[in-house]
């Protein structure tokens, strides 16, 4: 039997009427869905609308049994209330205690009463420190996940489509990458979601959208103006009249009211965000169950494969660290800096940072440990400092002494300087390379070194770098 066009169009509008979504922004969340009851959660500073018309919250004094945060909230009362007993049960004791002894007096009864009211005070404050700790962790776990232990719920339950705005900071994301550099020629990368719901509300989303960007922003109107140029007129000199006492005493107060009143002010922190991928720092999870637990829920975006070249590098002079630095052009954006670094099962760095730098993206993976760098000037007695005619020439350098500690060869890129001059009247000329072996060197822009050295095993290798710089005598030069 065939549905009529008319029944076929209401079951489609139910459907569409009871389909949830959630988009989160970097300053506030919009979850819409169609309630079956009044119960909304633990929820603070959430916004409620029930097709368009805002609707109240009222507290509730029983919360519902079969919400799970309801659950957690039981526990941690029941926690509490044995807390409370064996608090209580210690009063009755001590009052016992204190009760007008007996006239006669039997020692071997004295003794075994004794013996039993300390073992059962001893008893009862083990019971209490170890009940106390246990309300405590239940009290930690609650706070994770929702801001207050007050159950809310609507004044009246919407019929048809409720949006809940939820502020900054309760529905947070963030995007993390892995990098797989096993094949020294090619890398692996894989992109994560990683999302965290401590709003006190369960959600359960059809489709729910992530963006990299705050859903209030203000762009102000901007419209063409020429640019007039006009005679210079002589500005007529204004008269300063000095405020009276009284009054720059209330223009002090003032600013201090105002000093003040932005101190209290909440400054909105951008959260840093990131699932299917849509569109460049926008994502997409179909039929998403995200309970407010405060637990990352940590999901896979993207997996993409591209060249890949890695160097071992080092700027002696400002770090004696080398370091392996790995550089590819991504196929998609990267929205986080934050990497962990692995060779397939081995885990390389689970903190390296990366960067976008001339047109590629480069993760710098981890230190090398192997190499020893050392940079000294080039001591005084060897310097030559000539005057000739009202020009000093003074001839300066650095020495390099680098070190291979393993027994395999290393080869690195060594980046240095000289000092370059932004004034005609100092002149920097780059003298030389020196060492026992020919260096391979390029001398860029800005006084850039950019060299190319092997070294053996336990090998140790000095390179002797040296420029010269002339300038007026009378000038006083630093560098």
């Amino acid at each position: 039997m065939k549905l009529s066009t008319s029944l076929i169009t209401l079951l489609v509008s139910v459907n569409i009427g009871h389909a949830s979504s959630l988009d989160v922004y970097q300053d506030q969340t919009f979850y819409n869905y169609t309630p079956n009851h009044n119960f909304i959660g633990f929820a603070q500073g959430v916004k409620a609308s029930c097709e368009g018309s805002s609707m109240a919250f009222l507290g509730m004094s029983m919360c519902p049994e079969e919400e799970r945060l309801c659950k957690v909230l039981t526990e941690l009362r029941t926690s509490e209330q044995k807390v409370q007993d064996v608090v209580a049960t210690t009063k009755v004791l001590e009052q016992l205690i204190s009760l007008p002894q007996p006239t006669t007096f039997d020692a071997a009864s004295w003794i075994e009463s004794a013996k039993h009211i300390g073992m059962e005070q001893s008893r009862l404050s083990t019971q209490k420190r170890v009940l106390t700790q246990k309300v405590k962790i239940k009290q930690q776990l609650f706070r994770k996940q929702a801001p207050t232990q007050q159950a809310s719920e609507s004044t009246a339950l919407c019929q048809e489509d409720m949006e809940l705005t939820i502020p900054y900071g309760y529905v947070s994301f963030s995007t993390r990458y892995e990098a797989d550099i096993e094949n020294k020629k090619e890398i692996s990368v894989t992109q994560y979601l990683s999302i965290i719901n401590r709003s006190g509300i369960d959600i359960e989303a059809e489709t729910a959208m992530f963006y990299y960007r705050s859903a209030s922003q203000h762009v102000y109107p901007r419209h063409f103006s020429p640019w007039i140029v006009s005679k210079t007129m002589p500005r007529p000199r204004v008269k300063r009249v000095a405020k009276s006492k009284k009054f720059r005493s209330e223009e002090i107060q003032m600013d201090m009211l105002m000093m003040s009143a932005q101190k209290e002010m909440p400054s909105r922190r951008l959260s840093r965000p990131v699932a299917t991928y849509e569109d460049a720092r926008e994502y997409k999870i179909k039929d998403l169950t995200l309970p407010s637990t405060g637990i990352a829920l940590d999901l896979p975006v993207l997996t993409w494969k591209t060249a890949l070249s890695c160097e071992v590098r080092a700027y002696p002079y400002e770090n004696r660290q080398a370091f392996h630095i790995c550089s590819f052009k991504p196929k998609y954006q990267i929205d986080s800096n934050a990497w962990k670094v692995k060779s397939s099962s081995e885990v390389i760095n689970e903190n390296a940072s990366g960067e976008y730098r001339n047109d590629k993206y480069h993760i710098y993976t981890k230190v090398e440990e192997n190499i020893k760098i050392l940079r000294k000037p080039i001591v005084q007695k060897e310097r030559e400092t000539g005057i000739f005619g009202g020009t000093a020439r003074k001839k300066d350098g650095f020495i390099l002494t680098l070190t291979n500690k393993s027994d395999k060869e290393k080869t690195l890129t060594i980046i240095e300087r000289i000092p370059t001059s932004t004034t005609e009247e100092i002149k920097v000329k780059f003298l030389e390379i020196k060492s026992t072996k020919k260096v391979n060197y390029k001398m860029l822009k800005d006084g850039k070194i950019e060299m190319k050295l092997s070294l053996a095993g336990n090998q140790t290798k000095k390179v002797e770098v040296l420029f010269e710089i002339s300038y007026d005598k009378d000038l006083k030069v630093n560098y």
